[in-house]
Protein backbone atom coordinates (compact mmCIF):
# COMPACT_ATOMS: atom_id res chain seq x y z
CA UNK A 1 0.00 0.00 0.00
CA UNK A 2 1.92 2.93 -1.25
CA UNK A 3 -0.73 5.69 -1.77
CA UNK A 4 -2.10 6.91 1.69
CA UNK A 5 -4.85 9.62 1.80
CA UNK A 6 -5.13 11.45 5.02
CA UNK A 7 -8.64 12.76 5.67
CA UNK A 8 -8.28 15.88 8.09
CA UNK A 9 -5.53 18.27 8.21
CA UNK A 10 -5.66 19.50 11.98
CA UNK A 11 -2.74 19.28 14.12
CA UNK A 12 -2.84 15.65 14.47
CA UNK A 13 -3.83 15.12 11.14
CA UNK A 14 -0.45 17.24 9.80
CA UNK A 15 1.37 15.79 12.38
CA UNK A 16 0.43 12.22 10.63
CA UNK A 17 1.21 13.26 7.43
CA UNK A 18 4.80 14.45 8.42
CA UNK A 19 5.14 11.59 10.15
CA UNK A 20 4.54 8.87 6.98
CA UNK A 21 6.25 11.31 4.31
CA UNK A 22 9.62 11.56 6.02
CA UNK A 23 11.11 8.31 4.83
CA UNK A 24 9.82 8.00 1.51
CA UNK A 25 8.35 4.64 1.75
CA UNK A 26 4.71 6.61 0.99
CA UNK A 27 3.23 8.90 -1.27
CA UNK A 28 1.33 10.79 1.02
CA UNK A 29 -2.08 13.02 -0.19
CA UNK A 30 -3.89 15.50 2.85
CA UNK A 31 -7.31 16.42 1.77
CA UNK A 32 -9.26 19.02 3.84
CA UNK A 33 -11.64 21.88 3.06
CA UNK A 34 -9.10 24.18 4.90
CA UNK A 35 -7.09 26.08 2.58
CA UNK A 36 -4.65 27.57 5.23
CA UNK A 37 -4.74 23.88 6.79
CA UNK A 38 -3.43 22.48 3.76
CA UNK A 39 -1.18 25.33 2.55
CA UNK A 40 1.21 24.81 5.47
CA UNK A 41 1.19 21.24 4.22
CA UNK A 42 1.86 21.98 0.93
CA UNK A 43 4.47 24.04 1.81
CA UNK A 44 6.76 21.18 3.52
CA UNK A 45 6.18 19.12 -0.03
CA UNK A 46 3.35 17.14 0.45
CA UNK A 47 0.41 16.64 -2.05
CA UNK A 48 -3.14 18.55 -0.60
CA UNK A 49 -6.48 17.79 -2.13
CA UNK A 50 -9.08 20.65 -0.84
CA UNK A 51 -12.52 19.24 -0.84
CA UNK A 52 -15.60 19.11 1.61
CA UNK A 53 -15.24 15.57 3.54
CA UNK A 54 -18.84 16.67 5.10
CA UNK A 55 -20.70 14.69 2.45
CA UNK A 56 -19.71 11.08 1.34
CA UNK A 57 -19.10 12.23 -2.27
CA UNK A 58 -16.24 14.52 -1.02
CA UNK A 59 -14.94 11.79 0.67
CA UNK A 60 -14.97 9.02 -2.34
CA UNK A 61 -13.52 11.79 -4.61
CA UNK A 62 -10.35 12.46 -1.73
CA UNK A 63 -9.77 8.93 -1.53
CA UNK A 64 -10.09 7.71 -5.16
CA UNK A 65 -6.85 7.01 -5.72
CA UNK A 66 -5.73 5.56 -2.02
CA UNK A 67 -4.49 2.61 -1.30
CA UNK A 68 -4.82 3.06 2.63
CA UNK A 69 -7.07 5.99 3.97
CA UNK A 70 -5.80 7.45 7.60
CA UNK A 71 -8.76 9.37 8.97
CA UNK A 72 -8.39 12.50 11.40
CA UNK A 73 -11.79 14.21 10.99
CA UNK A 74 -13.67 15.80 14.07
CA UNK A 75 -15.92 13.00 16.04
CA UNK A 76 -18.91 14.76 14.75
CA UNK A 77 -18.14 13.75 11.11
CA UNK A 78 -16.58 10.42 11.84
CA UNK A 79 -18.87 7.73 11.08
CA UNK A 80 -19.90 8.75 7.84
CA UNK A 81 -16.64 9.52 6.61
CA UNK A 82 -15.60 6.02 8.25
CA UNK A 83 -19.22 4.51 5.75
CA UNK A 84 -18.03 6.24 3.07
CA UNK A 85 -14.38 5.10 3.01
CA UNK A 86 -15.49 1.38 3.41
CA UNK A 87 -18.68 1.68 0.56
CA UNK A 88 -15.41 2.86 -1.81
CA UNK A 89 -13.62 -0.61 -0.89
CA UNK A 90 -10.67 1.50 1.14
CA UNK A 91 -8.60 -0.02 3.82
CA UNK A 92 -8.71 2.42 6.91
CA UNK A 93 -7.07 3.24 9.93
CA UNK A 94 -9.24 6.15 12.08
CA UNK A 95 -8.81 8.20 15.32
CA UNK A 96 -11.87 9.95 15.16
CA UNK A 97 -14.08 9.90 18.11
CA UNK A 98 -17.10 9.51 17.41
CA UNK A 99 -20.12 8.26 19.17
CA UNK A 100 -22.11 5.36 17.11
CA UNK A 101 -20.74 1.69 17.75
CA UNK A 102 -18.04 1.05 14.94
CA UNK A 103 -19.72 -2.72 14.87
CA UNK A 104 -22.21 -1.52 12.97
CA UNK A 105 -20.00 -1.27 10.12
CA UNK A 106 -18.27 -4.39 9.97
CA UNK A 107 -20.56 -6.27 7.97
CA UNK A 108 -20.10 -3.52 5.45
CA UNK A 109 -15.75 -3.64 5.88
CA UNK A 110 -16.31 -7.70 5.39
CA UNK A 111 -18.38 -7.65 2.26
CA UNK A 112 -16.06 -5.14 1.25
CA UNK A 113 -13.16 -7.14 2.02
CA UNK A 114 -11.25 -4.30 3.93
CA UNK A 115 -9.36 -3.87 7.11
CA UNK A 116 -10.92 -1.28 9.60
CA UNK A 117 -8.98 0.04 12.74
CA UNK A 118 -11.09 2.35 14.57
CA UNK A 119 -9.93 4.66 17.89
CA UNK A 120 -5.99 3.91 16.61
CA UNK A 121 -5.19 7.41 19.02
CA UNK A 122 -3.25 7.32 22.68
CA UNK A 123 -6.88 7.18 24.58
CA UNK A 124 -8.82 5.49 22.82
CA UNK A 125 -5.84 3.32 21.22
CA UNK A 126 -2.64 2.50 23.31
CA UNK A 127 -5.15 1.42 26.56
CA UNK A 128 -6.87 -1.04 24.49
CA UNK A 129 -3.19 -2.79 22.95
CA UNK A 130 -1.88 -2.63 26.58
CA UNK A 131 -5.07 -4.78 27.88
CA UNK A 132 -5.48 -6.72 24.43
CA UNK A 133 -2.03 -7.85 24.86
CA UNK A 134 -2.12 -8.50 28.50
CA UNK A 135 -5.42 -10.37 28.24
CA UNK A 136 -2.91 -12.99 26.31
CA UNK A 137 -0.25 -12.87 29.03
CA UNK A 138 -2.59 -13.65 31.62
CA UNK A 139 -4.99 -16.19 32.52
CA UNK A 140 -7.70 -13.57 33.32
CA UNK A 141 -7.99 -9.95 33.73
CA UNK A 142 -9.68 -8.83 36.71
CA UNK A 143 -9.44 -4.82 36.51
CA UNK A 144 -8.58 -2.11 34.35
CA UNK A 145 -8.25 1.50 34.93
CA UNK A 146 -6.51 4.00 32.08
CA UNK A 147 -6.41 7.61 33.30
CA UNK A 148 -5.16 9.99 30.80
CA UNK A 149 -5.73 14.04 29.57
CA UNK A 150 -3.35 16.09 27.14
CA UNK A 151 -2.65 19.72 29.31
CA UNK A 152 -1.25 22.92 29.06
CA UNK A 153 2.33 23.05 30.44
CA UNK A 154 0.91 26.53 31.41
CA UNK A 155 -2.12 27.07 33.56
CA UNK A 156 -4.12 30.01 32.27
CA UNK A 157 -6.99 31.43 34.47
CA UNK A 158 -10.08 30.62 34.15
CA UNK A 159 -9.98 27.41 32.23
CA UNK A 160 -6.28 26.33 32.76
CA UNK A 161 -6.91 24.03 29.41
CA UNK A 162 -6.24 24.03 26.31
CA UNK A 163 -7.27 21.56 23.21
CA UNK A 164 -4.99 19.67 22.10
CA UNK A 165 -7.17 17.90 19.42
CA UNK A 166 -10.77 18.95 17.81
CA UNK A 167 -12.51 21.32 20.56
CA UNK A 168 -15.67 19.98 19.69
CA UNK A 169 -14.15 16.20 20.13
CA UNK A 170 -13.71 17.72 23.97
CA UNK A 171 -16.86 18.89 24.67
CA UNK A 172 -18.47 15.81 23.51
CA UNK A 173 -16.41 14.28 26.23
CA UNK A 174 -18.19 16.53 28.68
CA UNK A 175 -21.50 15.82 27.03
CA UNK A 176 -21.80 12.25 26.43
CA UNK A 177 -22.94 9.71 29.36
CA UNK A 178 -20.11 8.14 30.68
CA UNK A 179 -20.16 4.46 30.84
CA UNK A 180 -18.29 2.09 32.90
CA UNK A 181 -18.08 -1.89 34.65
CA UNK A 182 -18.20 -2.41 38.02
CA UNK A 183 -19.01 -5.76 39.37
CA UNK A 184 -19.75 -6.86 35.30
CA UNK A 185 -22.03 -5.02 34.81
CA UNK A 186 -22.01 -1.41 32.73
CA UNK A 187 -22.87 1.75 35.04
CA UNK A 188 -23.77 5.17 33.25
CA UNK A 189 -23.01 7.89 34.81
CA UNK A 190 -22.62 11.82 33.55
CA UNK A 191 -19.30 12.98 32.08
CA UNK A 192 -17.41 14.90 34.64
CA UNK A 193 -18.67 13.08 37.49
CA UNK A 194 -17.18 11.15 40.39
CA UNK A 195 -13.75 13.27 40.46
CA UNK A 196 -10.53 12.49 42.44
CA UNK A 197 -7.43 13.62 42.95
CA UNK A 198 -4.44 11.90 41.55
CA UNK A 199 -0.41 12.79 41.95
CA UNK A 200 1.81 11.84 39.19
CA UNK A 201 5.55 12.10 38.96
CA UNK A 202 7.05 15.31 37.26
CA UNK A 203 3.41 16.50 37.19
CA UNK A 204 2.06 16.64 40.28
CA UNK A 205 -1.78 16.88 41.33
CA UNK A 206 -4.32 16.28 39.15
CA UNK A 207 -8.00 15.64 38.13
CA UNK A 208 -9.31 12.56 37.28
CA UNK A 209 -13.44 12.08 36.45
CA UNK A 210 -15.47 10.00 34.24
CA UNK A 211 -15.81 10.28 30.72
CA UNK A 212 -16.87 7.89 27.58
CA UNK A 213 -13.72 6.52 26.94
CA UNK A 214 -13.65 2.92 27.42
CA UNK A 215 -16.04 2.42 24.08
CA UNK A 216 -15.13 -0.87 22.37
CA UNK A 217 -13.72 -2.38 25.83
CA UNK A 218 -17.18 -2.09 27.50
CA UNK A 219 -18.07 -5.55 25.42
CA UNK A 220 -14.84 -6.74 23.64
CA UNK A 221 -12.75 -7.96 27.10
CA UNK A 222 -14.37 -9.78 29.49
CA UNK A 223 -13.35 -8.04 32.71
CA UNK A 224 -15.58 -7.12 36.49
CA UNK A 225 -13.73 -3.44 36.53
CA UNK A 226 -13.11 -1.48 33.86
CA UNK A 227 -12.95 2.36 33.72
CA UNK A 228 -11.64 4.79 32.02
CA UNK A 229 -10.87 8.91 33.10
CA UNK A 230 -9.99 11.98 31.91
CA UNK A 231 -7.23 14.04 33.42
CA UNK A 232 -6.79 17.94 34.17
CA UNK A 233 -6.20 20.32 36.41
CA UNK A 234 -8.15 20.58 39.83
CA UNK A 235 -11.22 22.43 39.38
CA UNK A 236 -11.46 22.74 35.71
CA UNK A 237 -14.26 19.89 35.55
CA UNK A 238 -16.38 21.87 38.37
CA UNK A 239 -16.35 24.75 35.88
CA UNK A 240 -17.44 22.38 32.93
CA UNK A 241 -20.07 21.22 35.21
CA UNK A 242 -21.53 24.49 35.86
CA UNK A 243 -21.67 25.25 32.00
CA UNK A 244 -23.56 22.22 31.77
CA UNK A 245 -25.42 22.20 34.08
CA UNK A 246 -26.54 26.00 33.35
CA UNK A 247 -27.54 24.51 29.71
CA UNK A 248 -25.01 26.11 28.02
CA UNK A 249 -24.00 22.88 26.19
CA UNK A 250 -27.75 22.42 25.57
CA UNK A 251 -28.77 21.44 21.72
CA UNK A 252 -32.28 22.64 21.83
CA UNK A 253 -32.82 26.29 20.33
CA UNK A 254 -33.41 29.10 22.84
CA UNK A 255 -35.38 32.26 21.80
CA UNK A 256 -33.20 35.18 22.61
CA UNK A 257 -35.36 37.84 21.29
CA UNK A 258 -36.28 37.42 17.86
CA UNK A 259 -33.45 35.15 17.56
CA UNK A 260 -33.01 31.17 17.73
CA UNK A 261 -30.12 30.41 19.56
CA UNK A 262 -28.36 26.86 19.84
CA UNK A 263 -26.73 27.45 23.45
CA UNK A 264 -24.03 24.87 22.78
CA UNK A 265 -23.02 26.83 19.49
CA UNK A 266 -22.54 29.96 21.02
CA UNK A 267 -20.62 28.17 24.28
CA UNK A 268 -18.54 26.86 21.90
CA UNK A 269 -18.08 30.04 19.52
CA UNK A 270 -17.07 31.57 23.20
CA UNK A 271 -14.68 29.16 24.44
CA UNK A 272 -12.67 27.64 21.53
CA UNK A 273 -10.49 30.64 20.86
CA UNK A 274 -10.03 30.34 24.13
CA UNK A 275 -8.62 27.19 24.35
CA UNK A 276 -6.63 27.11 21.17
CA UNK A 277 -3.32 26.92 21.09
CA UNK A 278 -1.21 29.83 20.22
CA UNK A 279 2.30 29.37 18.47
CA UNK A 280 4.90 28.44 20.82
CA UNK A 281 2.28 27.28 23.80
CA UNK A 282 3.45 24.05 25.15
CA UNK A 283 1.63 20.63 26.02
CA UNK A 284 2.62 17.26 27.55
CA UNK A 285 0.94 14.12 27.75
CA UNK A 286 0.22 12.28 30.63
CA UNK A 287 -1.14 8.54 31.02
CA UNK A 288 -1.77 6.19 33.54
CA UNK A 289 -3.03 2.39 32.39
CA UNK A 290 -2.98 -0.25 35.59
CA UNK A 291 -4.28 -4.12 34.53
CA UNK A 292 -5.09 -6.44 37.33
CA UNK A 293 -5.70 -10.09 36.97
CA UNK A 294 -4.48 -13.81 37.32
CA UNK A 295 -1.60 -15.77 36.25
CA UNK A 296 -1.38 -19.44 37.57
CA UNK A 297 -3.60 -18.65 40.28
CA UNK A 298 -1.72 -15.38 41.75
CA UNK A 299 -2.67 -12.14 41.47
CA UNK A 300 -0.64 -9.76 39.06
CA UNK A 301 -0.35 -6.13 38.61
CA UNK A 302 1.04 -4.17 35.65
CA UNK A 303 1.32 -0.50 35.16
CA UNK A 304 2.09 1.63 32.07
CA UNK A 305 2.81 4.81 32.57
CA UNK A 306 3.27 7.71 30.09
CA UNK A 307 4.62 11.43 30.22
CA UNK A 308 5.15 13.33 26.74
CA UNK A 309 6.01 16.76 26.44
CA UNK A 310 5.50 19.00 23.37
CA UNK A 311 8.23 18.65 20.42
CA UNK A 312 9.81 22.13 20.58
CA UNK A 313 11.62 21.53 17.62
CA UNK A 314 9.24 20.62 15.66
CA UNK A 315 6.45 22.90 17.07
CA UNK A 316 4.46 19.27 16.78
CA UNK A 317 1.89 19.07 20.41
CA UNK A 318 2.42 16.26 22.39
CA UNK A 319 -1.31 15.38 22.18
CA UNK A 320 -0.45 15.08 18.02
CA UNK A 321 2.71 13.16 18.97
CA UNK A 322 1.05 10.71 20.99
CA UNK A 323 -2.03 10.18 19.10
CA UNK A 324 -0.80 10.91 15.80
CA UNK A 325 2.16 8.36 15.99
CA UNK A 326 0.01 5.61 17.67
CA UNK A 327 -2.36 6.03 14.45
CA UNK A 328 0.91 6.12 11.96
CA UNK A 329 2.71 3.14 13.52
CA UNK A 330 -1.10 0.96 13.00
CA UNK A 331 -1.27 2.44 9.71
CA UNK A 332 2.48 1.00 8.59
CA UNK A 333 1.01 -2.70 10.03
CA UNK A 334 -1.69 -2.25 7.55
CA UNK A 335 0.15 -0.94 5.24
CA UNK A 336 2.65 -3.45 5.17
CA UNK A 337 0.66 -6.79 5.63
CA UNK A 338 1.37 -7.10 9.40
CA UNK A 339 -1.84 -6.96 10.42
CA UNK A 340 -4.74 -7.14 8.00
CA UNK A 341 -7.68 -9.04 9.69
CA UNK A 342 -10.68 -7.95 7.75
CA UNK A 343 -13.99 -6.25 9.22
CA UNK A 344 -13.86 -3.52 11.94
CA UNK A 345 -11.00 -3.87 14.49
CA UNK A 346 -10.63 -1.80 17.58
CA UNK A 347 -7.37 -1.73 18.84
CA UNK A 348 -7.54 -4.43 21.76
CA UNK A 349 -7.38 -6.85 18.59
CA UNK A 350 -4.51 -6.14 17.22
CA UNK A 351 -3.38 -6.17 20.97
CA UNK A 352 -4.31 -9.71 20.84
CA UNK A 353 -2.02 -10.63 17.66
CA UNK A 354 0.47 -9.14 19.44
CA UNK A 355 1.34 -5.95 17.58
CA UNK A 356 1.64 -3.69 21.01
CA UNK A 357 5.28 -4.44 21.45
CA UNK A 358 5.83 -3.12 17.78
CA UNK A 359 3.75 -0.17 18.06
CA UNK A 360 5.31 0.94 21.32
CA UNK A 361 8.40 0.26 19.87
CA UNK A 362 7.84 2.65 17.11
CA UNK A 363 6.25 4.96 19.70
CA UNK A 364 9.82 4.86 20.83
CA UNK A 365 12.07 5.57 18.52
CA UNK A 366 9.71 8.91 18.28
CA UNK A 367 10.37 9.86 21.68
CA UNK A 368 6.72 8.87 23.06
CA UNK A 369 7.81 6.37 25.76
CA UNK A 370 5.61 4.13 28.15
CA UNK A 371 7.47 3.01 31.26
CA UNK A 372 6.32 -0.29 32.92
CA UNK A 373 6.39 -1.77 36.56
Amino acid sequence: MDNITILGAGRVGAAMALDLARDGQFRVTVADRSEPALDRLAARGLPVLQGDLGSAEGVRAAVRGADLVVGAVPGAMGFATLRAVLEAGKPMVDISFFEEDPFLLDALARERGVTAVVDAGVAPGCGNLILGALEQELDSITRFQCLVGGLPRVRTWPYEYQAGFSPADVLEEYTRPARYVDHGEVVVRPALSEAELVDFPGVGTLEAFNTDGLRTLLHTVAAPFKQEKTLRYPGHAEKMRLLRDTGLFGRTPVAVGAASIVPMDLTARLLFPLWQMAEGDEDFTVMRVQVEGLKDGRPRVREFQLLDRCDRASGTSSMARTTGYTCTAVARLVASGRYGRKGISPPEFLGRDGCWPWVRAELAQRGVVFRER
